[in-house]
């Protein structure tokens, strides 16, 4: 399991899973020493507080897969800037995103060959909880 956590992300850790009704609940953590500052580019050690992040990825094993990142918010250390706190950010993932980039993408290509309504019947069955909205969001957002 280590080694599909470390395919997001090479600082994410596997801490646990359980498997309830076909999907896999992986509680995963980051195991960075420094977190960049996304406003100013000043690294900071200092973490104000942590939370859980969950979100959706491709299936293992024709089992759906909910991550849940414990997530830091960090204080930045520089006085200059514009903002006291920031959250670690991870690039398979956009900000405030409950999909990874590898799943919106999977959705994304699945939805060119079919309607947005079979592709969502689809990908609900098989792949992880989408409706038609959210594939005719994410196609929206391609454009």
């Amino acid at each position: 399991m280590d080694e599909f956590i470390k395919l997001l992300d090479k600082n994410l850790e596997y801490v646990n899973h359980q498997i309830i009704d076909n999907t896999f609940y992986t509680n995963v953590i980051s195991n960075r020493k420094q977190v960049i500052c996304p406003f100013c580019g000043t690294p900071s050690t200092k973490v104000h507080s942590r939370y859980v992040k969950q979100f959706q990825d491709l299936p293992i094993q024709g089992n759906k897969v909910i991550l849940k990142l414990t997530n830091r918010k960090m204080f930045c250390v520089n006085d200059a800037c514009s903002h006291k706190t920031f959250a670690e950010n991870f690039d398979f993932l956009m900000p405030k995103a409950k999909k990874t980039k590898r799943l919106e993408n999977e959705i994304l290509n699945l939805s060119l060959n079919l309607s947005s309504i079979n592709a969502a019947k689809y990908l609900s069955e098989k792949v992880a909880k989408v409706s038609k909205s959210t594939i005719c969001n994410l196609l929206k957002k391609k454009k």
